[in-house]
């Protein structure tokens, strides 16, 4: 873990305690013999799978939790380390907009902003100070796990959260049931992507615990932000891992994440559906991607960086 005093922050020595909620665990159907997908994902065959008990935070973690943890770390981000992060085009100011002319190839809505990070979402000029409810951002899954290792916790793996996903329902397209009402339920691009947001709406993210809950209270687990889960990605999931508490930990160069984000639509991704996989390198960042920490029951909260 990198570590320095910086930006101003006074260190503090241990983390607040989250809030948890504890699951019973048991065993649910996971993953989707739907068609609807990306067979590259790997989203089934669905199968019947066993978890232990386990906690999970009702939110991803905000800027403030990841504040605390700079605070008392001096930890720095690897986009902060890099000097830049992706920030999607229409998140970017127009003027700051036409000067950049790196992007992924094949994704040119992804601009490579220099100085976006954590602290400033979009870029320079930006801030979280006045959005320490929303989900922390340009964070990789070495970012995350650096937190989790302070905070005592994890991330889920990918069992674990689709099971806390679902909310309890057997098999539904959504977190909500299987039907897309009038008014989404989530974040996700409303408008024609990628260029024309419905008027009103703005692509970015929201404040954490915005919509309703999910049926075992957690908030957002469609859309907003992308969710690191602990596995390494491959798209043979549901025919490699076992039935019982499922990991993959073989390592293949992508780490799983899960949940899909504001950009997800469904003229070209709808992976905002609670089967649905995604999957990045451990080490990039975007302004679309978050984690949100698990906790087995028998592992005591620890107040100090371990």
């Amino acid at each position: 873990m990198t570590t320095v005093s910086h930006c101003g922050l006074d260190p503090q020595s241990t983390p607040a305690s989250p809030d948890f909620i504890s699951l019973p665990g048991g065993e649910f159907l996971m993953g989707t013999d739907s068609l609807e997908g990306f067979p590259a994902d790997g989203e089934g065959p669905a199968r019947r799978v066993r978890l232990s008990p386990f906690r999970i935070a009702p939110t991803t973690v905000t800027n403030a939790q990841f504040t605390d943890f700079v605070r008392a770390t001096g930890y720095i981000t690897q986009a902060e380390e890099a000097g830049s992060s992706f920030v999607f085009y229409l998140q970017v100011p127009r003027e700051l907009r036409s000067t950049i002319r790196q992007h992924p190839s094949g994704l040119p809505w992804w601009l490579e902003v220099r100085d976006a990070c954590w602290q400033r979402p979009e870029g320079p000029g930006s801030d979280v100070r006045d959005r320490m409810d929303h989900p922390v951002v340009h964070v990789s899954w070495d970012d995350a796990q650096a937190y989790c290792r302070w905070a005592g916790a994890s991330l889920p793996t990918e069992a674990q959260w689709e099971y806390a996903a679902r909310g309890g329902l057997e098999g539904k397209r959504y977190t909500w049931g299987n039907a897309m009402p009038a008014e989404p339920l989530c974040n996700i691009w409303r408008g024609m992507f990628p260029n024309e947001p419905a008027p009103g709406w703005q692509p970015g993210v929201v404040g954490t615990a915005t919509h309703a809950p999910n049926g075992y209270g957690l908030y957002n687990v469609a859309g907003n932000v992308w969710e690191w889960c602990e596995d390494w990605f491959t798209p043979d999931y549901h025919r490699v891992t076992g039935t019982s508490d499922p990991l993959h930990a073989e390592p293949t160069g992508r780490r799983s994440s899960r949940g899909g984000s504001f950009l997800c639509h469904d003229s070209y991704c709808n992976r905002y559906r609670v089967a649905a996989r995604g999957s990045n390198t451990p080490h990039s960042s975007a302004s679309n991607q978050g984690f949100r920490v698990a906790q087995s029951p028998d592992s005591a909260f620890s107040s100090s960086m371990r």
